[in-house]
């Protein structure tokens, strides 16, 4: 375009060689560069594409530019030949494939930028760690930088203030407080000591720990998440199908109504329909209609519809990631915007999971120390949070103020206290949702609820029911005791609420998502936690079995049911449930029967998950939006539609430039998902249905 403007390279150009002018020459030699070597991707992706019975963006691309390289190598031989030189469109077919590269290179960037997170979390792995040496009587002898990667299980490693910690591991010296927010999204520093387990890549903020590695290489938190948001950012949602159909048949109608375009303005300028003066620039209707009908085929962009999803996906499970908020794939991030029952398991979801003894009660001749030996001993082989919490006051109850100093010393001798202290046990059966029953000294032991006490023939005394009572309607739960088929006491443990459960389940209901409680605890129990958090709904004394069914139950007029629970207790009713919600998973991420594995052990997750889920396929659906009516306007425009009104014709390479821009515009659309914050509990209550 430049050089014909120069006097000299002008006449040079319009010399001839042979039958033809240099000019022409020149542009056929370097078009022919960038049709077969430029465009080369483009063939190979097009046949590719035919040979498997499909079509795509490339095939699209591959008609237009070819077209338009043929009838321009046809003019110029018609040309050089008779003399009479038609209009050549040599540079239709290179700006096409230049700015579909072009388009598409920068849409390599933009998609580039929907892995951030992964790029971030791959950063967070530190590159040396320091190992920490013992000579021959196993004494720290001295420290030694090596490569992270070469930190085994059961190597004790130094972590300095302001560094990385180099591995999954437990903290065996020192005290410090380490910044967990690149990993769990947890915000505030964890305070660390002797016993405390430490995550791989968090940063220790002020004092010197030692820790010993547990978990390494890929065995680690930091790589099980990396792993699993590289599989969610892979995996398909179900909305895709749609976008797939679309494209199965774009291409072959984008063809068809390129060549009805074609054969229209054809007949119509044969047929004299226009006059022509609207042709004249083009020499002939042959040509004017031609120009037309690459516009057709250049300017359709299925791409953009291809992109829609998959690149919303991207950006919303990093971000996810980011807030502690894991997602396990596209399909379930589509079912949680959906959701209309959320139904939380009592202990450890809407209660801290700290339980405490707050009373005994002993109604036979037993001695308390006498009796809490005796319970304690029939729940140390249990693992339930309310066996535990009977254990650890018993053991306070006899022990208090005869343990040494420090934690690691006060885990030790306790293991040893235990041992000694505990009455031999035989016969130990746990009953999920009863209790555990068990024979010590030849005798039966039952330890559990109602149901399990009554279904033994033990009959309870009134003034224990009396008092049983009582602790229920407070919102504490009872644990009676058989022995020997008498009943001989209880005893009542509370477990504080989380402090943000009552907003979260308000937020919910702003969201128009209906909370459930259901739990093993009894009815009164249940009523009185329900009620201090603002549940409606409570379904008690549930097996764990019977929780499956409850969503079972929900889900029959077509709801969509999600179930937050502890991702071991509730796996049954977490697989069961349309969308799994395992919460305050910690450094358990791998929990199968969860979609969602929420690291923090916070409430506020839940919203984070569901608003996350809705705000993605909001984007998603203003993708579709826009792919779909850009092609619906384009391809009219391209075809000429308005020609007859503006007498403007749309040059092919224009057509290519916009269906680049088209696609390039979808992924910056979803790239807006990275600005996404998570509704705060100060501002939860503000958020409505969608």
């Amino acid at each position: 375009m430049v050089c014909p403007r120069i006097p000299l390279i002008s006449s040079f150009l319009l010399m001839h060689f042979g039958p033809f002018r240099i000019g022409d020459l020149l542009r056929w030699i370097l078009v022919t560069m960038v049709q077969f070597i430029v465009g080369k991707r483009f063939y190979v992706a097009a046949y590719r594409a035919l040979r498997h019975g499909s079509t795509n963006m490339d095939v699209l691309v591959v008609i237009g530019t070819t077209a338009s390289y043929v009838y321009s190598v046809c003019a110029l031989l018609y040309g050089a030949f008779t003399g009479f030189h038609p209009p050549i469109y040599f540079e239709t077919s290179a700006m096409i494939i230049t700015f579909v590269l072009f388009g598409k290179y920068l849409e390599v960037l933009a998609k580039g930028k929907t892995s951030d997170a992964i790029k971030k979390l791959v950063e967070l792995a530190p590159a040396t760690a320091i190992l920490l040496l013992k000579d021959k009587e196993g004494k720290y002898s001295g420290e030694k930088e090596i490569d992270a990667s070469l930190v085994q299980p059961g190597d004790v490693l130094k972590v300095l203030p302001g560094s990385k910690v180099p591995a999954d591991g437990i903290v065996i010296w020192g005290t410090s407080h380490v910044n967990e927010s690149m990993v769990t999204g947890e915000s505030v520093p964890i305070s660390k000591e002797v016993s405390s387990l430490v995550i791989g890549g968090t940063m220790n903020l002020h004092g010197v720990l030692h820790i010993q590695a547990t978990k390494v290489g890929s065995g680690t938190v930091l790589s099980q998440i990396i792993s699993l948001v590289e599989t969610a950012q892979m995996s398909k949602a179900p909305i895709q199908k749609f976008a797939d159909y679309v494209a199965s048949i774009f291409v072959p109608i984008v063809i068809t109504l390129s060549f009805l375009t074609f054969l229209a303005w054809f007949l119509c300028g044969w047929l004299g329909a226009y006059p022509n003066s609207w042709s004249a620039e083009s020499s002939n209707c042959f040509v004017f209609s031609l120009m037309f009908s690459i516009s057709v085929v250049v300017i359709a962009c299925p791409c953009a519809l291809g992109l829609a999803t998959p690149t919303a996906v991207m950006v919303a499970t990093g971000v996810g990631a980011s807030h502690g908020v894991l997602v396990k794939g596209g399909d379930a991030l589509e079912r949680a915007q959906n959701v209309k029952y959320v139904i939380f398991d009592k202990t450890g979801t809407l209660t801290q999971g700290k339980a405490t003894v707050t009373a005994t009660k002993i109604f036979s001749g037993m001695d308390l120390g006498d009796f809490l030996t005796l319970v304690a001993s029939a729940e140390a082989s249990s693992e339930h949070p309310l066996a535990k919490a009977i254990l650890d006051y018993a053991f306070h109850f006899h022990f208090f103020g005869n343990l040494p100093s420090g934690k690691d010393s006060i885990k030790r001798r306790k293991e040893e206290i235990l041992s000694q202290w505990l009455l031999e046990v035989v016969d130990f059966a746990a009953l999920p949702g009863k209790g555990i029953q068990c024979w010590i000294n030849g005798k039966k032991v039952l330890v559990g609820n109602r149901a399990l006490i009554t279904e033994n023939g033990v009959n309870i005394p009134e003034e224990a029911e009396r008092f049983l009572v009582d602790m229920e309607l407070n919102a504490k739960t009872g644990i009676l005791v058989a022995y020997d088929g008498d009943f001989i006491g209880l005893v009542g443990i509370t477990d504080p609420l989380k402090r943000e459960a009552a907003v979260v389940i308000q937020g919910l209901k702003k969201m128009g998502v209906h909370p459930v409680m259901v739990t093993g605890d009894n009815w009164r129990t249940a009523r009185a936690v329900a009620k201090e958090v603002g549940i409606d709904d409570v379904r008690a004394e549930v097996m764990p079995a019977g929780k499956a069914d409850v969503i079972h139950s929900l889900q029959k007029d077509g709801s969509v049911v999600a179930m937050v629970g502890d991702g071991i207790n509730d796996s049954p009713a977490l697989a069961a449930a349309d969308v799994g919600m395992a919460i305050g998973a910690g450094t358990d991420i791998a929990i199968e029967a969860a979609d969602y594995v929420l690291v923090r052990n916070n409430l506020e997750d839940v919203i984070t998950a569901i608003d996350l889920s809705r705000k993605t396929f909001i984007r998603i659906r203003w993708n579709y939006f826009f792919a779909m009516a850009y092609n619906v306007i384009a391809i009219p425009v391209a075809a000429g539609a308005l020609f007859p009104f503006t007498g403007v014709q749309m040059p092919p390479w224009l057509a290519g430039a916009c269906m680049a821009f088209s696609s390039v515009s979808v992924v910056s659309s979803s790239l807006l998902l990275r600005r996404y914050r998570k509704p705060r509990l100060t501002t939860v209550l503000q958020i409505t249905v969608e």
